[in-house]
């Protein structure tokens, strides 16, 4: 698929996405802050994929998405935010069952501020910059146990503001009563 960074779990909660969003977004209450966020589905995708693949991803896609085939089509950042945030619960899940949180590192890093939120007065914005440090701390980690090893990085991402806000739109959706 010509794409640096890919595994078999992130391709298939990518998938999942596309699934979900068709559960859990589309003709939803949802549906507009979606579009407010990661553009208007309605967009032609074949004609986004056409372009995609003749000219590349959109000029600075860093700035505004979780990867660049995220910046293909609405339908795909959604997808690909869906999978990193899949990546984020998991992986922070797992690594605090096993005892490791930011109480054990103590790295120095620059913490999510609630302006890099889309809702940052939502009653879950809290918890959820807590769950966005624990993922940079210990990504950074991560990062550098696989260096140690040898090995390109576990996490070769780094989180613009904007997909921050669309992390913390799933995040709502998911959690949402």
């Amino acid at each position: 698929m010509r794409e640096p960074y890919r595994t078999l779990v992130g391709h298939f909660r990518h998938e999942l996405g596309h699934y979900y969003w068709y559960r859990l977004v589309e003709d939803t209450r949802w549906i507009e802050g979606f579009r407010e966020l990661f553009g208007d589905e309605r967009a032609d995708y074949q004609a986004a994929l056409l372009q995609n693949y003749s000219e590349g991803p959109q000029p600075n896609w860093q700035f505004q998405y979780v990867s660049s085939y995220a910046s293909i089509h609405p339908w795909e950042d959604w997808a690909e935010t869906w999978a990193h945030y899949l990546h984020i619960v998991d992986t922070v899940g797992t690594a605090t069952s096993f005892g490791i949180g930011k109480a054990s590192a103590g790295l120095p890093f620059d913490r999510f501020s609630p302006d890099t939120l889309y809702r940052p007065e939502h009653r879950s914005a809290g918890q959820f910059l807590s769950l966005l440090d624990s993922w940079v701390e210990l990504t950074a980690i991560l990062n550098e146990l696989a260096r140690a090893m040898g090995h390109l990085d576990l996490y070769p991402f780094v989180l613009p503001k904007a997909a921050i806000g669309k992390l913390q739109f799933i995040h709502m959706l998911v959690s949402a009563d």
